[in-house]
């Protein structure tokens, strides 16, 4: 059969037909080998966000850019093999916990994680806060890190899923990151690439995530695991809530601080209110992980063993030697102020007593972009040190001169604008407003 025109698909898909798995490939293997410029894959996935894709298209559209690169073969690792996913959210730095800690558990966790996208943080850019640490690994050392330590977290390399680099990258600059069939395309030829046969997904919800709605969120597990089923992948889904940061901390070298506090099993926040929320999430994908592996029979199970793993030091210990394995400074995790060297440490303090009603997390993410701890642009370098402390969650009741968020800047940073913007961003009012739940859908079929 004679495969229609970049033109007529593009025409056809404006129109709303389903598109075949031959025009399906065709698009990506013209993307892949230069074949089609970058304004009619523009007009493409424009189109696409429009007007959708069917089940069946999104899956052949997923198997085509699997297939656009290598596929690992895990197979000769024992043990199950499973991943996890956010699709992002301001100081979500959960894999960088999960991971050592599954892996703990007996999971073999074959993570392939991205860098910052829009106001969002990545986990690649915060591991690279540690000094030394490698997240560009060959595929022998990979599989070897797998094998030995249980897991390893890396960059997407440049042979898995190379259609997904170019357009994830067009994505970013056409407006159509928010299509949900283009998002699960990108994610699950990823994971499938990569070898692992179960994947987790944490799909946020709220003002400071790329999906604000719960209904399209939903439907966004719904059309995963409907594509996931197609390709013969285990998953589970939960929708978390993105009205706040998740932790306290946001900024990469932050982050990590956060993250090794919370693999102590010590209190990150000097005022004793712990990282709950940031722990809570993180054990609760750890054990779907852990039911969706089999090392469990029920997420009962997966939570007390997570439990266990997270308060004896094993899931420490676990992260030590990923750490260790990619080329990461031991002693600087171990002394972490050693990489975090913010020039100015500012604390803003609250100018009214009332309850914290409303914070803006896409505009704080996309302030600490400004600042230097994001990109606007690929390829651009990041100042790790930069970010925000959050000292006070949704619906917590503060005093006139309460410290708000400490913010870490460097010479640069014009502190009074960073202020007046803090404040205009953390709404304080006399009304209490009840605190968000963390975990709005626990496992949505």
């Amino acid at each position: 059969m004679n495969t229609a025109s970049i033109p007529q698909i593009i025409q056809k898909k404006r129109d709303s037909s389903i598109l075949n798995a031959q025009e399906l490939d065709h698009v990506v293997r013209g993307a892949v080998e230069g074949r089609i410029p970058d304004y009619q894959l523009s007009a493409f996935l424009m189109a696409t966000y429009f007007t959708g894709m069917s089940f069946e298209e999104t899956a052949n559209f997923t198997r085509s850019m699997v297939e656009s690169g290598e596929m690992y073969d895990l197979s000769k690792i024992k043990g199950p093999k499973v991943d996890k996913h956010s699709t992002g959210g301001l100081g979500d730095k959960v894999s960088i916990i999960l991971a050592p800690l599954a892996a703990a558990c007996g999971l073999k966790v074959p993570m392939m994680a991205g860098r910052g996208l829009g106001h969002t943080g990545g986990t690649i850019d915060k591991l690279e806060a540690i000094p030394g640490f490698r997240v560009v690994l060959s595929k022998d050392e990979f599989t070897k890190i797998l094998n030995e330590v249980g897991c390893a977290i890396i960059s997407q390399s440049q042979s898995i899923a190379p259609a997904d680099r170019i357009f994830y990258a067009l994505r970013d600059v056409t407006a159509t990151i928010e299509c949900i069939p283009l998002i699960t395309a990108s994610i699950l030829s990823k994971k499938i690439a990569e070898g692992a046969n179960s994947l987790v997904m944490d799909i946020k919800v709220g003002n400071g995530a790329f999906l604000k709605k719960k209904t399209d969120a939903l439907a966004l597990a719904k059309t995963m695991r409907a594509v996931a089923k197609r390709s013969k992948m285990e998953l589970r889904a939960t929708l978390s809530n993105m009205d706040q940061p998740l932790g306290y901390a946001v900024g990469n070298a932050l982050e990590i601080y956060e993250c090794l506090e919370v693999l102590q099993n010590a209190d990150f926040n000097p005022y004793s209110l712990g990282s709950a929320d940031l722990r809570e999430l993180t054990i609760h994908l750890c054990a779907q992980m852990l039911e969706a592996g089999k090392v469990v029979r029920n997420i009962a199970e997966g939570r007390k063993l997570a439990i266990q793993k997270l308060q004896d030091g094993s899931a420490w210990k676990k992260f030590l030697d990923m750490v260790k394995a990619q080329g990461g400074d031991i002693a600087a995790v171990q002394e972490p102020w050693r990489f975090m060297k913010a020039a100015r440490v500012v604390e803003i303090k609250c100018k009214k007593k009332g309850y914290v009603s409303e914070m803006q997390s896409e505009a704080l993410g996309r302030l600490l972009i400004a600042l230097g701890g994001g990109r606007n642009r690929l390829g651009e370098p990041i100042d790790h040190s930069v970010g925000f402390f959050f000292h006070k969650k949704l619906g917590t009741l503060v005093r006139a001169d309460d410290p708000l968020v400490t913010v870490f800047g460097n010479e640069k940073t014009d502190f009074a604008w960073v202020e007046d913007q803090i404040h205009s961003m953390i709404k304080i009012t006399t009304g209490k407003k009840t605190a968000p739940k963390l975990i709005l859908e626990a496992n949505v079929k």
